[in-house]
């Protein structure tokens, strides 16, 4: 039980701390000119604190406690993130008039490297418990 609570905490951090660095910086360069009409003045508090919440808990389930190294963490943090990401925005791709292929190729990357290290770092705290 601490493993897991441990596991989950550090990948909550760690995914949330970075994503939050990329999403501040990338906004203004990548989102706002791609698909600025379809942007909220402001994030919605709610659904982002349920996505983190709910995204961390699967990254522990289906990355870290499957994974005896940390490279099947690794592995493991990169399949779901390019399968979890790759669902968004290829689904976009798919329904939205004008979703910008950048924004899809971009997204689907950064997901399965956030994911990634997002695991490798709930793996590595869980195990110096």
């Amino acid at each position: 039980m601490i493993k897991a609570a441990t596991a989950y905490a550090a990948t909550l951090a760690c995914f949330l701390s970075i994503d939050a660095i990329w999403l501040t910086q990338m906004t203004g360069w990548l989102y706002r000119p791609l698909i600025g009409p379809l942007l909220a003045d402001s994030v919605v508090l709610v659904p982002a604190v349920l996505f983190y919440l709910l995204y961390a808990a699967g990254i522990v389930a289906l990355a870290i406690r499957p994974s005896n190294h940390w490279q099947g963490a690794l592995a493991r943090g990169a399949i779901l993130g390019l399968t979890a990401y790759g669902t968004y925005d290829l689904t976009n791709h798919a329904t939205l008039k004008d979703w910008p292929l950048a924004i899809t190729l971009a997204d689907m990357v950064w997901g399965t490297a956030l994911t990634a290290i997002g695991a490798v770092a709930g793996y590595g705290a869980a195990r110096a418990v």
